[in-house]
């Protein structure tokens, strides 16, 4: 009787340590469901990341002034005269020898799009600044993506190498989705570009696009020269001070100013605009800035395939 009696207390001591470890693994296991970002706050957390930049891009003309017009450098670590010569009030590109060349990828911004922004552009901007601004060619407008290779971290590579990587940015292409977007604002830098930045409504993310191209191309140099969440393309280059400029504008505050005008003007016409991206090119530029400049340059055109099985 004693045994048995033994035996019950053990046999509930054990049921009663076993509940209770079972909840604390409940509660754990709640615990970390809860604490583990759903895919809808993974893409309101990429979106404000997005806007954090874009929020710190149109501040940087304030901090830093219009270096543009003292002849600054560029984003890439290139002066202006690196890359552009100003005579008789009209502007034409350097271009020089990119060795190795440059292996970039992009998404393209088809024309259907470029031509409606690049025609609200042109009437704003040409009576202040004539020939003093560099348009983007509207039929190479891009998102820069991620760079097997660029000029500040080389990696030269054989034809069979160049080949292999475009087949394997080719199979990237083929499982992303066409990026419905929109334009969230127009900036103009401190270093006299004016971008555009955007936002994603819907397909693949540039935060994942750029994921699976170093997955694919995992010779690329480490450090890219873009956060991996920004999505944004040129549209044109000032270069010079706008023609109003030794009468009205002979401060810094004053240049600002009017620059900041000129952007909200912009913003009013094409904020809000919506595009469809539906091409991955992957492009050997034999010139540097090649994309930028209307250089010599290599393209394969990849469809977004969007594959879903």
């Amino acid at each position: 009787m004693h045994h048995s009696k033994t035996v019950a207390v053990l046999w509930l001591l054990s049921a009663l340590l076993f509940y209770f470890l079972f909840q604390m693994a409940l509660r754990n296991s709640d615990s970390s469901l809860n604490s583990f970002p759903s895919a809808s706050d993974s893409v309101i957390s990429i979106r404000d990341r997005r806007s954090a930049l874009y929020e710190k891009m149109a501040r940087d003309l304030d901090e830093k002034g219009p270096l543009f017009l003292k002849h600054g450098h560029t984003s890439q670590s290139l002066s202006l005269s690196d890359i552009f010569t100003v005579s008789d009030g009209s502007v034409a590109p350097i271009l020089k020898a990119a060795n190795p060349p440059v292996r970039a990828n992009v998404l393209y911004l088809s024309t259907q799009y470029s031509l409606r922004i690049s025609e609200t552009l042109r009437p704003i901007l040409d009576p202040y600044f004539d020939k003093l601004i560099w348009f983007q060619n509207s039929s190479l407008y891009h998102f820069s993506m991620f760079h097997a290779s660029h000029h500040i971290s080389p990696v030269p590579a054989t034809q069979d190498e160049i080949e292999a990587e475009a087949a394997a940015v080719r199979a990237v292409a083929e499982g992303l989705c066409s990026l419905k977007i929109v334009l969230d604002r127009v900036v103009l830098t401190s270093t006299g570009v004016l971008l555009g930045c955007w936002q994603v409504i819907s397909g693949s993310d540039p935060v994942t696009v750029r994921a699976k191209l170093r997955t694919a191309l995992p010779r690329a140099p480490e450090k890219q020269l873009y956060d991996a969440a920004i999505l944004h393309s040129s549209f044109a280059r000032l270069l010079g001070d706008p023609k109003a400029s030794s009468m009205v504008l002979s401060k810094t505050s004053d240049q600002i100013h009017f620059f900041h005008e000129l952007v909200d003007r912009i913003n009013k016409e094409l904020q809000g605009f919506e595009a469809l991206v539906t091409e991955l090119w992957y492009v050997e530029e034999f010139d540097v800035l090649a994309l930028a400049l209307n250089g010599r340059m290599k393209v394969r055109k990849f469809q977004l395939g969007c594959s879903r099985h």
